[in-house]
């Protein structure tokens, strides 16, 4: 097997006093489709934010890009995250910005100046159906339309690795469908996946559409799932 562009080896962290995981290792490899199951509190979210680096592990090492993450510098770190995108789970917007200023915030915070930009967020928002959104206020949108916007925020800067926390949790299933689409469709453009979901439902309408890696996380510790799912 190949380098991974994340690498968790023999991860622990601890959380209030307790160990939330266990001597986990995960390698993602470039280009694949992973979903990540479990029970609400065995510590989801808390893998997605050690795989970009939002938490370090309380001992075992985290490489990603084939980097050490400990080693990396506050400049350094920066430059790693926009190589990872993230669709968290609450989906927070700027109330008094646009649609399109929100989704394009990323641009703005690294400081490119690219020419074009217009044109290749109006191209974004139109892949994510919401084209005819731009100048809409995020109160003005529906719990759909806030995913797909966070969903193409997180990817403007053209990230290798995709990770969603629950970005079906809030919506219907045509929408939870919909939505699945487009991270197949990040998936088939070379982008590596990794959706956290308690949805087996979700997972199983997957399986015809992309070969995925189903993972699940049960006392402190992550293996594969099995396949009656």
């Amino acid at each position: 097997m190949g380098t991974g562009v994340i690498e968790l080896e023999s991860i622990s962290y601890n959380y209030g006093g307790g160990e939330l995981l266990s001597d986990v290792s995960l390698r993602l490899q470039p280009g694949s489709f992973h979903f990540l199951t479990g029970p609400s509190g065995a510590g989801k979210t808390t893998l997605l934010k050690l795989c970009y680096g939002a938490l370090l592990p309380t001992a075992g090492r985290l490489m990603a890009f084939g980097e050490d993450i400990a080693r990396l510098d506050r400049d350094q770190m920066a430059l790693l995250r926009r190589r990872i995108g993230v669709v968290h789970q609450d989906c927070r917007f700027l109330d008094h910005m646009t649609l399109a200023e929100n989704v394009a915030l990323p641009l703005m915070v690294s400081g490119r100046a690219e020419t074009g930009v217009q044109e290749n967020l109006t191209e974004l928002l139109g892949w994510v159906g919401l084209g005819s959104r731009l100048d809409s206020l995020p109160p003005e949108l529906s719990g759909g339309e806030r995913q797909r916007a966070a969903l193409a925020r997180a990817v403007i800067l053209s990230p290798d690795v995709v990770l969603a926390d629950e970005p079906t949790g809030n919506v219907d299933w045509e929408m939870s469908q919909r939505l699945l689409h487009l991270l197949v469709e990040l998936n088939r453009m070379g982008k590596t996946v990794l959706i956290a979901t308690h949805d087996l439902s979700l997972i199983r309408a997957a399986k015809s559409q992309v070969q995925a890696r189903v993972l699940r996380i049960s006392q402190r510790r992550i293996q594969l799932a099995g396949a009656d799912l």
